[in-house]
């Protein structure tokens, strides 16, 4: 018998969620804005609720997982630089709400899983995912589980310092990778345009756009030659809004990859894949989380 969760990805500009069947098929969507800073914690979780509501009222779904950016631990969001969310019960709340066991992860934990579960690393023995969004998320995944850390709280690729003196960041210190390789990065570089904008003017030969593609591919890049030289992984996945920009934004990925990685005439490559669930990824991996398959 097919078993349904509710996933849920909250993202820096919208909070998607899906019914997703236990073999990671997407059988219904819906969407919501994603409140902002100002509108505080108590909106997350209306908006939350809402779509779980909209989903549920016409699936039978047995449980919730969410994917929420951020230091997510012990059903808390305890700090997310994107949204107003400072150490909240999200999991506890957003359960008493809508009835349902909730279960609540980073968003690049989710995504990552998503991807080992039904996507990119299921054949890898060490994969290393990033997730190109508003920020940048990231997850290590050994033998299909999940590299968590000491305190459940690993994989914030996005807040390693890749240039000191550099650019400010929402979480305060200057220099962050997700300031250079992420859509807000992209739509620095090309003003006036959202993201999906961007690449499909690129697409169409704009040089502008095909020129910011590259900037950030190669701010990718630079910071997969670290992630590459920490964990020796089999596998690059890149996932996320960015990433459906493809080879305009993977290839000068690979290069800079290729350029800057330690004593690289030694290593065998590591290939840099698109993520095959694409957004999916995060909705469909929550939802895993949510039936037990994590």
């Amino acid at each position: 018998m097919t078993r349904l969760a509710v996933g849920v990805d909250i993202g820096g500009t919208k909070v998607a969620a899906a019914v997703v069947t236990d073999d990671g098929t997407v059988v219904a969507r819906a969407t919501s804005p994603t409140p902002t800073q100002e509108l505080g914690s108590g909106a997350v979780e209306d908006a939350l609720v809402g779509v779980i509501t909209e989903l549920g009222a016409a699936h039978s779904v047995e449980a919730v997982g969410i994917g929420a950016a951020g230091l997510v631990a012990d059903g808390r969001v305890l700090y997310c630089p994107h949204l107003p969310l400072r150490g909240e019960p999200v999991a506890q709340r957003v359960s008493q709400r809508v009835g349902l066991p909730v279960v609540l992860d980073n968003d690049a934990n989710a995504a990552a899983l998503g991807e080992a579960r039904f996507g990119a690393a299921r054949e890898a023995a060490v994969a290393v995912c990033v997730n190109l969004g508003t920020g940048i998320g990231g997850a290590v995944l050994a033998q299909g589980h999940l590299l968590r850390g000491a305190n459940s709280l690993a994989g914030e690729f996005g807040h390693m310092t890749i240039s000191p003196d550099g650019l400010p960041c929402e979480c305060g210190r200057r220099g962050c990778w997700e300031q250079y390789a992420s859509g807000r990065a992209l739509e620095r570089l090309v003003p006036g345009q959202r993201g999906a904008e961007i690449t499909a003017a690129a697409g169409s030969g704009d040089v502008a756009a095909v020129s910011g593609l590259a900037e950030v591919g190669r701010w990718l890049g630079l910071g997969l030659a670290n992630l590459v030289a920490a964990y020796d992984p089999d596998l690059i996945v890149v996932g996320g809004g960015v990433s459906d920009a493809d080879v305009l934004l993977l290839d000068p990925a690979r290069a800079a990859l290729a350029q800057q990685l330690f004593a690289s005439a030694w290593r065998p490559p590591v290939p840099v894949v698109r993520a095959v669930l694409g957004v999916d990824a995060g909705v469909v991996g929550a939802a895993a989380l949510a039936l037990g398959l994590g």
